[in-house]
């Protein structure tokens, strides 16, 4: 290999970590998709409902922070669910610029239309739960390691 080449090694697709990362990310979410489609949400709306389903009630910041998602992402996102009478969103009363998100009895009986979908899904992916755990704590380290 030149020295030319070598100078350039770093920039080919098949050296970076972002790339894998990426396309797995797109390739799970497609996956989603159709166990998704029978309960009509999208992936981000799904976890959003995820976040509601523990939460019960949540202000948009710290449901932003949970998804690792901004206003101007999480806005449409909350707009759509309380459309279909998932959640309701209040402005605090102790603070107006904090804005409530509260999951309603129809949102969280979506929940049992959604148990299904965690194990399905862990079918697609097939791996082991050492794996699996492995996996998950090397993603949030990364993510740690660039916030």
């Amino acid at each position: 290999m030149s020295s030319e080449d070598e100078k350039y090694e770093k920039l080919k697709l098949g050296n970076q970590l972002c790339f894998p990362l990426y396309a797995c990310a797109k390739e799970i979410i497609r996956k989603y998709k159709p166990y998704l489609d029978k309960i009509d949400l999208t992936y981000t709306q799904y976890i959003t409902m995820m976040v509601l389903w523990e939460m019960k009630t949540v202000n948009v910041k710290t449901l932003g922070e949970c998804l690792y998602l901004d206003s101007g992402t999480l806005t449409p996102v909350l707009k759509k669910l309380e459309s279909k009478g998932y959640i309701t969103r209040v402005r605090s009363s102790e603070d107006e610029r904090n804005l409530v998100v509260t999951i309603t009895d129809e949102g969280e009986n979506l929940k049992d239309m959604a148990i299904d979908i965690p194990s399905e899904m862990g079918a697609c992916v097939n791996l082991g739960k050492e794996e699996g755990k492995m996996l998950y704590d090397l993603l949030y380290k990364i993510i740690g390691n660039i916030r």
